[in-house]
């Protein structure tokens, strides 16, 4: 949380950040038809909030007398989380590298129940990827919130399954190029989605050292490189399916050693077009917890390498399949209806396990004491009707 300054020391424009600020320590009782807390579901129950932290859930008769309590009608659920999207409102971060692309992002994850995101780039030039970190950096200075870092997709990844990335501008990095990128993305790059095989050890080994997440994705690997990419430290993939070695019979691919191996997570996208909904209910079966869901998200941009178009409800980028136009309270629903995945078992796929993902599962992706005070409500049919903060 950015710290408040003195009420004396602010500006006029200070105050309704202040306010907020306040708003958002002051103790409150969020109580709802039903609760799911991320493991189990509870009646007649309230969610007692402080300090921007869960403080307890308690039984409503039990709220205390001085204590705000907010009565909400729905499914009151963790907020979501995103870890894979590029844009919104026809900002691209890549294209508009800003504060305003950013607040842009924020606003379309919340109106889709996901209090957070990574804020993605994919394979540029690295001026571009510069200019994000730095983007990221003041809109953190300025207090935004909702953006948990930077999710590098690309340029380290194999052109033979490049997908709509920019060719020309795909490599195998050197161990200055790594070393460089980072530094300067230090605190700020949180996620890699790279190609082990194009990799050397010593860079999936650096990078691991820094604390950041690499997703084996938009790679060729065969089951056996695959294989080794997780002995060596990989624990994601990414966009199951889509760019990457196919599970076949005799080369059973990424794809297969993603499903096989149990340390490996791996995201998938559930909007029909990445992916059929047959192919998702069999991923599902096989790797269970192990599967989360990302919105690949794009928007509408005429400039720069990437040139999305909106097509019915996907995005294309010269005749290719580049980006969905999906929300994740809208992947909740095409889980379940079209998927027929639980109710409960859809919400912890993008909360939940996204959260274990990056290592966070002790602070966000359930409702419990201790975890941040971000929830959404939910209407019977899981329509997204409010983000709770």
């Amino acid at each position: 949380m950015t710290q408040v300054e003195p009420f004396w020391l602010l500006q006029a424009n200070d105050l309704p950040y202040f306010c907020a600020e306040i708003n958002s320590m002051a103790k409150k009782a969020y109580s709802a038809k039903k609760i799911f807390t991320g493991e189990s579901w509870l009646n007649e129950k309230a969610v007692i909030t402080e300090s921007g932290r869960i403080k307890e859930i308690v039984s409503i008769s039990d709220i205390d007398p001085g204590t705000e309590h907010i009565k909400l009608e729905g499914i009151l659920a963790p907020a979501y989380i995103d870890l894979q999207i590029y844009g919104a409102h026809g900002r691209l971060l890549a294209m508009y590298p800003d504060t305003q692309s950013l607040h842009e992002l924020n606003a379309y994850c919340r109106d889709g129940g996901a209090a957070w995101c990574m804020a993605t780039v994919a394979t540029n030039t690295y001026e571009i990827f510069h200019d994000s970190i730095n983007a990221v950096r003041k809109y953190w200075d300025e207090g935004g919130e909702g953006i948990l870092g930077v999710h590098l997709e690309g340029p380290w990844i194999n052109t033979v399954k490049k997908g709509a990335h920019i060719e020309s501008l795909i490599h195998s990095p050197t161990m200055q190029q790594v070393k460089d990128l980072l530094e300067f993305g230090r605190g700020v790059i949180k996620m890699i989605t790279l190609a082990p095989e194009v990799c050397s050890p010593e860079v999936i080994e650096y990078i691991l050292a820094n604390n950041i997440v690499i997703s084996a994705g938009h790679s060729n690997a065969s089951f056996e490189e695959a294989i080794v990419g997780f002995d060596r430290g990989i624990r994601a993939v990414t966009h199951l399916y889509n760019a990457m070695s196919p599970l076949q019979h005799r080369a059973p691919g990424l794809v297969g050693a993603a499903m096989l191996d149990e340390r490996a997570m791996a995201s998938i996208i559930p909007d029909g077009y990445h992916v059929d909904f047959a192919a998702i209910k069999i991923a599902k079966e096989v790797m269970k917890d192990r599967l989360f869901v990302i919105t690949d998200a794009v928007t509408d941009t005429e400039i720069g390498g990437y040139k999305h178009k909106l097509a019915g409800d996907k995005y294309e980028a010269d005749g290719i399949l580049s980006g969905s136009a999906l929300t994740m309270g809208k992947s909740v629903k095409n889980l379940v209806e079209k998927v027929g995945i639980s109710a409960e078992e859809a919400i912890r796929m993008c909360s939940t396990y996204p959260a274990k993902v990056i290592g966070m599962q002790n602070e966000l992706g359930k409702i419990a004491s201790g975890y941040q005070n971000k929830m959404v409500l939910l209407s019977e049919d899981l329509d997204v009707l409010q983000l709770i903060d």
